[in-house]
């Protein structure tokens, strides 16, 4: 007979409730870790097993105690309410929404601060991301989240009207992207502001209105990072030559993880490109051999290699990155100056618009990553302000107008400050010179100087090795996904297939996005991953946290010409003959220019 969700918490609270009755605190101590495995298992009895949705789980690494909330041991008591708490988000996160309304009903659960509702979020960001129905901007004002909706719908006839004219001045940008121009590269968001615009054409049915239509780069041996960055190449042709970007295939969606029309597409895990009345009418148009002649539809294959990876960047907002701010360390120096300057703002232009807003599925992976990693610490930090008496005491779940329409966009809780820090090994010895994981924990060290209540810090690498060695610096908190990890050199193609589609999309596009959300970020140049991730940071409001990177570039080992990398290296057609050997990356720097030599 199937347990309900009332039962499975009724019997938990009714185990609860033995335990308190005893004195000795060997039983009390026996029954509290019980206590907490029944209630993992009935809790989840309830909704079903607890989904990793390809992620793989969150492994924790602690360092010595030093956080305010577990500086002291905890008792019994706590430990179980910790565990109780703990176990009733899990069941919540993984139920269905009927479910979790009964969960929260009858379990009395507060709410989780490291957790997003991730249905809302994605409705109010799918509001901020679509026309009015009069073709005008969306309600981009100067109240964030669920304050501006609110306040939007309270405005009728020509208020609503002055308000949408509003919206569309100067004083109104994208919401997604964070804190001012200061904190930011050059013009983010007024060319965030501009890109949206240029894909989202009020009248996509207008015979004026031409498209790019391109799928994923799908050439074996290109990771997520290179997908990516040709996609930014192949947006900046599109707003060249005025044409509204529509992706296609994208081999990485590919799996069971994506349901119905997210399947294979980017839209799985970010929102689309373009409107879905664009896709539609550039899908009409490209069935149509008279759209081709006329030049009202381009694909990728019209394009060389040499346009899509080494093309020229859009120049309607002038240079900006001519004075981009010096905020990356190389060996305790700013660089100032390097070659492809233009390439890396564009890059990072590009990226914070393609993933500007996370799909319900992604949002979910990372309530995941953040559930099992930081969980039990959430935990702790609520049942500080809780009775000591619940889950038997009631507690008050009624929310003010602060809460609802304010403190609702505030981002999910993690512990800071963070730092996340990419290790790229393996294969990569191809195209860079590699630095060992010590090197890396060097530079952790000198934030650490800096800032000495840094102690956490997000992992993510391919390499088994890195993972063991984190076992030698026991003062710092690792946490890491625990997914099949490679014990020597192995390509990472073969790499990526012995994980299969769906974790070898996931758990990179979480650390991903937990690297963008860090305090701080250690990495490597040489690293595309970590290109983007800075791009990302650098339009996110973290441009001044700084990017320390273990080396100055890619091991160029090709001759050079006149100091440049030749371009016959860019073409997909000469990686894959010289996959065996060493190729230059597009984005290798070289005359890397230290601030203090100026």
């Amino acid at each position: 007979m199937e347990t309900s969700p009332q039962k499975t918490l009724e019997r938990v609270i009714s185990q609860r409730a033995i335990q308190m009755s005893s004195y000795f605190p060997c039983q009390i101590y026996v029954l509290g870790l019980f206590s907490g495995v029944c209630v993992t298992y009935l809790s989840l009895a309830a909704v079903g097993s607890f989904k990793t949705v390809g992620l793989g789980a969150v492994y924790s690494t602690p360092a010595a105690p030093f956080f305010s909330d577990n500086s002291a041991a905890i008792d019994t008591e706590d430990e179980w309410r910790v565990s109780f708490l703990y176990s009733a988000w899990s069941a919540q996160l993984n139920a269905s929404e009927n479910e979790a309304s009964k969960l929260l009903n009858v379990s009395n659960v507060p709410d989780a601060p490291h957790l997003e509702d991730c249905k809302l979020s994605a409705s109010l960001n799918e509001r901020l991301d679509s026309l009015e129905e009069n073709g005008t901007f969306p309600p981009w004002t100067l109240w964030k989240g669920q304050l501006g909706l609110k306040l939007l719908q309270q405005t009728t006839g020509t208020d609503q009207e002055q308000r949408s004219s509003g919206v569309s001045s100067e004083g109104a940008y994208p919401p997604w992207v964070l804190g001012s121009d200061e904190d930011n590269i050059p013009f983010t968001r007024r060319v965030q502001r501009d890109i949206w615009m240029h894909q989202h054409p009020s009248n996509c049915s207008d015979p004026n209105i031409r498209f790019l239509i391109a799928d994923w780069e799908i050439l074996p041996g290109f990771g997520i990072g290179a997908q990516i960055a040709g996609m930014c190449g192949i947006l900046a042709i599109a707003i060249n030559e005025n044409r509204v970007l529509v992706t296609k295939h994208y081999n990485r969606a590919d799996h069971n993880g994506c349901q119905g029309s997210s399947r294979s597409h980017w839209s799985c895990y970010f929102f689309p490109e373009t409107s879905r009345e664009c896709q539609d009418r550039a899908l009409e148009l490209m069935t149509r051999q008279e759209s081709w002649h006329k030049g009202l539809v381009t694909g990728k294959e019209n394009y060389t290699s040499k346009e899509i990876w080494a093309g020229r960047i859009p120049r309607i907002w002038g240079s900006p990155w001519s004075y981009l701010q010096p905020t990356t360390d190389i060996s305790g120096n700013l660089v100032i100056s390097h070659r492809k300057m233009d390439r890396r703002w564009w890059r990072a232009q590009a990226v914070r618009y393609l993933m500007r807003f996370q799909s319900e599925y992604t949002c979910r992976l990372m309530n995941i990553a953040r559930h099992e990693a930081f969980g039990k610490q959430a935990a702790k930090v609520v049942l500080a302000s809780l009775r000591q008496d619940w889950p038997e005491a009631r507690i008050n779940k009624s929310k003010s107008d602060l809460g609802r329409f304010i403190w609702s966009n505030h981002k999910p809780w993690i512990p800071r400050p963070i730092l996340s820090m990419h290790v790229r090994m393996g294969d990569k010895a191809s195209e860079m010179k590699l630095v060992g994981f010590e090197e890396y924990m060097v530079l952790a060290e000198r934030i650490r100087r800096r800032f000495p209540n840094l102690h956490t810090i997000w992992l993510s690498t391919e390499m088994q090795e890195v993972i063991d060695q984190t076992k030698l610096y026991p003062n710092w908190n690792f946490y890491y996904t625990t997914v099949l990890r490679q014990v020597g050199n192995m390509r990472m193609a073969a790499y990526e297939a012995s994980l299969g589609r769906e974790t070898s999309t996931n758990y990179p596009l979480t650390n991903f996005l937990m690297a963008t959300e860090a305090d701080f970020f250690i990495g490597a140049l040489g690293s595309t991953w970590c290109f983007l991730i800075d791009g990302m940071r650098n339009t996110g409001g973290k441009v001044m946290s700084g990017y320390l990177s273990v080396n100055k570039d890619r091991f160029c080992k090709r001759k050079m010409k006149k100091g440049k990398v030749m371009e016959t290296r860019l073409t997909p057609e000469w990686i894959a003959e010289q996959r065996k050997d060493a190729y230059v990356h597009p984005s290798c720097w070289l005359n890397v220019t230290p601030i203090n030599m100026l």
